[in-house]
């Protein structure tokens, strides 16, 4: 047997192990980058190196679903998850330029066939269509609650985070000129903001009023952009260290942090909780 072929067969089957969970690490978060939290309070958390996503209920941490290590596999480079219209768990992986929706037995569907670019970030409308942030290809797609064919809502260039507000207008962050954006359900760009406050947004999260919340990762900083107001430092520094995703939870707000390897709860007055690992 060629060299060639003996590795391909290792490799093929460190795969099937690592799928099997047999290699999950000490049960502890490793490079978290987004959580959201189910109406009986699950959380979800997206893992980049644990190449798929944890349960966390009732102060465990287990695995939900571990793909394999090698690229190109389902949920290798986990980047992004939503709940959608009724309470499905909704991925999006970057390795595949797909997005999944998860079954009760906690198997992932493909929703597009691969037709999508880089997904990171998913929001979902009350009738359960589909809106992605797809950061390869500078721009919004639309995806039916069912799945199948994607369609362009919009062009943002160097898309991030997504959320929809009780208008269903689109919010957007992006790394380039403009930072924050709104897209209506005609596919208008509204520029927001005409300054650079950010230095390095991530996801983005409203509250009723539609002041929007931003994570920055380089900055270490939750900003609050209140409506038609200037952005302020929200919540800076310690406990967070490199914080990326978020997402509202009830009247607080989750927020994931890889460089802490946490994920945290900011109520409204600003007060940060450990959530992910237990206190």
């Amino acid at each position: 047997m060629k060299p060639s072929c003996k590795w391909r067969i290792s490799a093929l089957v460190a795969g099937c192990l690592w799928w099997s969970g047999a290699q999950v690490a000490g049960q502890e978060l490793q490079y978290p980058v987004a959580a959201v939290a189910a109406a009986d309070g699950t959380l979800y958390i997206a893992d980049r190196d644990f190449h798929g996503i944890w349960k966390f209920a009732d102060g465990k941490l287990e695995k939900f679903f571990q793909g394999a290590p090698q690229y190109r596999t389902p949920l290798n480079a986990v980047r992004c998850l939503a709940l959608d219209h009724e309470g499905a768990l909704l991925a999006g992986d970057s390795a595949t330029r797909e997005v999944y929706r998860f079954t009760d037995g906690g198997e992932p569907v493909p929703l597009t066939s691969g037709k999508i670019g880089i997904p990171t970030a998913i929001a979902v409308r009350p009738n359960g269509e589909i809106l992605v942030a797809d950061q390869e290809l500078a721009c919004v797609w639309k995806i039916p609650a069912a799945g199948g064919e994607p369609v362009k809502l919009a062009e943002v260039k160097g898309i991030v985070g997504v959320c929809l507000d009780q208008d269903g207008d689109l919010w957007v962050t992006s790394r380039l000129q403009t930072q924050l954006l709104r897209i209506d359900a005609t596919g208008a760009v509204e520029e927001l903001l005409t300054d650079r406050p950010f230095v390095y947004p991530q996801q983005i999260a409203l509250d009723g009023a539609k002041t929007a919340y931003v994570a920055d990762n380089y900055a270490n900083v939750i900003w609050k952009v209140p409506a038609g107001g200037a952005p302020q430092k929200w919540v800076e520094g310690a406990p967070l260290m490199k914080p990326v995703g978020l997402a509202r939870d009830g009247e607080s707000f989750l927020v994931t942090d890889p460089g802490a390897r946490a994920v945290y709860r900011i109520d409204a007055s600003g007060q940060v909780t450990r959530l992910v690992p237990a206190a």
